[in-house]
């Protein structure tokens, strides 16, 4: 197998990562404000992702440099033709980092108030966008004979990216409703399990529709073997959102979003990215950088790979634990064990 093949699923395991874990961050940052209008309930579930939420944002960041470092020209490409959508993305990221830090600052209902509808929207616009842009990736868009972007962003909201929008944004919610029910006790669990249950036939009809439909616009087998597997993972989901096995629920929504990506890089393979315009796409040949590079790119990712996730499962162990009202102290002021559970400055 030729080493940009292996880039390529390399890739694509990274998004896998990012998608899954990310993917309930974004959902927990929908449902701060949701499950409760008490703010001791709300700190309960800002905690649930207090020690990971940041950790989890470094796969797109490895996932990206990789882009850049194998695929040079689809990462230009992709940076210059999605440039509006990548940069909303960015300035979500980075307000919602603000937003956990500054909630805290100040106690007063309108100072947290205005940051947790700041988490909200910086949590929903990239749930949002990451399906639009992947959708478009995998249905292709106008590209010249130089591989440049040829459309314009009107271009980019085709009704299947935005089904595809849609689809993440309501996969990312149920998946972050089932990890607060998994982390937590008390009325904040028993809300947003009731809230998953709610979701869970939502997420099941768009989800459908979106795979049925990539399946139609590609015809790949395995992409649909993949698709195949997202779909009874995720009517699993639906039916363990309704008994009190959280984990499951959990392993089968992480396990939905985990074969819906695969089946989207598979669709896509060989091009990264299709062109609309015949004999433009871009390939995992004409796209990716020198032998040599992505040899050296090997040999580094085997070495660095296993302690990174080592180091990101030793974290999860260790806040493996629940969390309710009882571990949130009054005020602004928080124990020594609280500032272990939560990321600095998140009240």
């Amino acid at each position: 197998m030729e080493l940009h093949t292996v880039w390529f699923g390399l890739i694509a395991v990274l998004f896998i990562g990012y998608f899954v874990l990310e993917g309930f961050d974004f959902g927990v940052g929908m449902l701060v404000g949701t499950l409760s209008d008490d703010d001791t309930d709300r700190r309960v579930v800002i905690n649930t992702i207090g020690p990971v939420w940041d950790g989890n944002e470094v796969w797109v960041i490895t996932a990206g440099g990789a882009t850049f470092a194998a695929f040079p020209e689809w990462y230009a490409t992709l940076f210059s033709g999605f440039y509006l959508p990548l940069l909303a993305i960015l300035v979500a990221l980075i307000v919602r980092g603000v937003a956990f830090e500054y909630r805290g600052k100040i106690d007063t209902h309108e100072w947290r108030h205005r940051w947790d509808l700041a988490i909200f929207w910086s949590s929903a616009v990239p749930a949002l966008l990451w399906g639009v842009a992947f959708a478009n990736i995998v249905r292709g868009v106008p590209l010249d004979a130089d591989h440049e972007y040829a459309g314009s962003l009107l271009d980019l909201l085709s009704p299947y990216a935005l089904l595809g929008g849609l689809v993440t944004l309501t996969l990312f919610l149920l998946h972050g409703a089932v990890f607060v029910s998994l982390k937590t006790d008390g009325r904040v669990r028993h809300a947003s399990r009731a809230l998953a249950a709610r979701l869970a036939p939502v997420t099941v009809v768009l989800a459908a529709v979106f795979l049925l439909w990539t399946h139609g616009l590609t015809g790949n087998l395995a992409s649909a073997v993949a698709s195949v597997v997202a779909a009874l993972s995720l009517v699993a989901a639906t039916l363990l959102t309704r008994t009190p096995r959280e984990g499951w629920a959990f392993t089968a929504t992480a396990c939905t979003i985990g074969f819906a990506v695969l089946a989207l890089f598979l669709a896509l393979f060989p091009d990264v990215l299709p062109s609309t315009v015949p004999g433009n796409s871009l390939t995992v040949d004409n796209a990716s950088s020198t032998p040599y590079t992505l040899k050296v790119m090997t040999w580094v990712a085997a070495f660095g790979t296993p302690i990174v996730l080592v180091y990101e499962a030793w974290s999860y162990w260790v806040f493996r634990k629940r969390i309710s009202r009882v571990h949130i102290g009054p005020g602004v002021e928080a124990t020594t064990q609280e500032a272990i559970n939560e990321p600095s400055g998140v009240q």
